[in-house]
């Protein structure tokens, strides 16, 4: 596979007090924990800016006081006090000091097994500039993944780990909430996840949604995935599955039976739908719960 060309530019004005901290982590970190690559706290003034492309990193910048710009996936965003982005470092992206405004921040650069889920629920209805409703959080805990580095100990990689898990849990819990999408969720989306919390059991269609709706499938499907997280087969699919799991804790029924029982008629499919899901046999699954009791 060809690797992509690296693309890091920039113009780095900013105070003589700015701070500017690059991390090498261990093993350890890199294979289990979030991790830091850079840190840093800037006072940049004009014509300060920083564009890369391609680099495997993710980035959180808090605006402290003052005014920046962002250009990210084709759209131009302003940024002032109190507000921050999160974004992919492999896509192209531009971030600059305003021309009549200073520009003062906290930033990190950071990556992680886990990190890239982070990103794709952050953005799963699309990319925004957040308004942090908890300034002092985000300005508390960048500050403190400074103050941890500069004194770097034993501990040091795990906490930070658990302070970065912290501010994407912050960002998510925000972006939820803010997010009209949220508290507004359409009558027939809700009908199609009650027909199936219902009858699971039961062979239901997409033209069983359709007419349940009076929708397109198109339709339903798009915006069933929007609204819910997962599309309406996938949704089918874990609530079978969830069943299935209790039935396996808690009832002597074989695999053949419970696999008919959650309303999916191959069993070989069951298996596979379930090891997909869970990393195991629904057999081991069952396993591991007896041997506990």
């Amino acid at each position: 596979m060809k690797q992509q060309t690296l693309l890091e530019r920039g113009f780095h004005t900013w105070s003589e007090d700015s701070i500017r901290m690059i991390i090498t982590s261990g093993r350890t970190a890199k294979a289990t924990y979030f991790y830091t690559q850079e840190i840093g706290y800037f006072k940049t003034f004009y014509p300060y800016f920083s564009e890369r492309q391609n680099l495997d990193s993710f980035l959180i910048i808090y605006t402290v006081s003052g005014k920046g710009h962002l250009q990210y996936e084709g759209h131009d965003y302003t940024l002032t006090k109190g507000q921050c982005f999160f974004i992919h470092c492999e896509q192209h992206h531009l971030y600059h000091t305003d021309e009549e405004e200073d520009w003062e921040i906290l930033w990190i650069h950071f990556n992680g097994n886990s990190a890239l889920g982070y990103y794709k629920e952050f953005t799963r209805n699309e990319f925004r500039i957040l308004n942090c409703r908890d300034s002092s959080f985000m300005e508390r805990t960048l500050w403190r993944i400074i103050r941890l580095y500069k004194k770097r100990d034993l501990t040091t990689e795990l906490v930070t780990s658990n302070l970065i898990n912290s501010i994407l849990t912050e960002l998510l819990l925000q972006t939820a909430t803010n997010s009209a999408d949220t508290f507004l969720i359409p009558d027939y989306v809700k009908e199609i996840s009650r027909e199936i919390n219902k009858n699971f059991k039961s062979e239901l269609s997409l033209s069983h949604f359709e007419e349940l709706t009076h929708r397109s499938r198109y339709h339903i499907s798009k915006e069933f995935k929007r609204y819910m997280g997962l599309t309406i087969n996938e949704y089918l699919i874990v609530t079978r599955i969830s069943y299935a799991k209790e039935l396996l804790k808690y009832s002597d029924l074989s695999i053949h039976e419970i696999a008919f029982e959650t309303g999916i008629n191959h069993v070989t499919h069951f298996i596979n739908l379930f090891k997909t899901r869970e990393g195991i046999t629904p057999l081991a699954y069952r396993k591991s719960w007896r041997d506990k009791i």
